[in-house]
């Protein structure tokens, strides 16, 4: 079982950032610093592992890469910001899944990007492992339990999430879909304090990503009772999914990716795959992402454009389906 905690996580990060440069030698000629923009809060999952990733890429390319959290909206406010930044190869865009496949669905209204065709890949970077958590006191010993008490108690069984549109919100609200059931949901200002919530007991569980728990975990103020997706994680091979606990079709995954504007030069976006590869495959940094609960995904730039591709139409069709809202 993994058991470093978020704090180790911060520690490797600002360790990382002192690293000596390396002799790369620039093709494109960035000038320092490299925006990188993510709409998401400081300290979430995919907040560790773009910090883990950009610093490394800022070391063997002599700049510093300056992370900018743009919360707001379930991620529209930086959606929306960074499609509009300029395509130069200055700012990379830190995308996720939920931003990038989900919340077109969820809020078609206020989404004015075409996510799929105003963003160029560059690399898949993380797999974020989701676990169903619950206070670490708390009765809800499995998925079964909690079925057979938010059918009992329709409506006052609550789960935290990090807001409207966040991943937790929606692998609550597929929870719902695929259960039969109705959890209450209580969002948070960002995944952070929906997980502070959960470890104190505000709420009764949280879709909750490993990374974040892992502190609480250590505490036993969190406690995992089951892996969202398809087949165990080899982390937690003793708990089971949800699948396999009655939750027929149950398959909730998070991935981060890093992305430019569709515009930029060639020679940047070309420049900026090579060294993210090379950082992605690296075992130092694959050991990293692992260590605070992460796991490595080092996609292809032709994978991820066929991921995405095929996110958004299962997401389409579960949204509609489960007539899933975005209050």
């Amino acid at each position: 079982m993994q058991k470093r905690t978020f704090l180790r996580a911060s520690l490797a990060l600002g360790g990382a950032a002192a690293l000596p440069t390396s002799a790369w030698a620039q093709k494109f000629g960035f000038t320092n610093p490299i925006a990188v923009g993510l709409p998401l809060q400081a300290g979430s999952a995919s907040d560790v592992a773009v910090r883990y990733v950009t610093n490394a890429m800022g070391t063997r390319m002599g700049l510093n890469f300056a992370v900018e959290n743009i919360p707001g909206a379930g991620g529209v406010v930086g959606l929306q910001k960074l499609a509009s930044s300029k395509p130069d190869g200055q700012t990379v865009a830190a995308l996720n899944n939920s931003i990038l496949t989900i919340l077109p669905h969820l809020q078609p209204q206020n989404v004015k990007v075409d996510t799929q065709a105003d963003f160029v890949p560059i690399v898949g970077i993380a797999n974020i492992p989701t676990f169903f958590g619950v206070p670490g006191n708390s009765p809800i010993r499995n998925i079964k339990d909690l079925v057979e008490r938010a059918r009992k108690e329709p409506d006052r069984v609550t789960y935290s999430s990090g807001g409207v549109g966040s991943p937790q919100h929606l692998a609550a609200e597929m929870f719902n879909a695929f259960a039969g059931v109705k959890l209450s949901h209580i969002p948070y200002k960002g995944a952070s304090q929906a997980t502070l919530a959960v470890a104190s007991g505000e709420v009764q569980v949280m879709p909750v990503a490993l990374s974040l728990a892992l502190p609480f975990l250590a505490d036993k103020r969190v406690r995992l009772i089951a892996y969202c997706g398809t087949e165990r994680h080899p982390g937690y091979p003793d708990l089971p999914t949800l699948q396999e606990e009655g939750v027929s079709n149950y398959d909730y995954s998070s991935w981060i990716g890093l992305f430019v504007r569709k515009e930029t030069p060639a020679a940047a976006l070309a420049e900026l795959r090579s060294v993210a590869t090379a950082v992605v495959n690296d075992a130092g940094i694959q050991k990293q992402l692992t260590g605070a609960g992460l796991d490595p995904w080092p996609r292809t730039p032709a994978q991820l454009t066929q991921i995405i591709k095929d996110d958004y139409a299962k997401w389409q069709k579960i949204i509609r389906d489960a007539n899933i809202k975005s209050t």
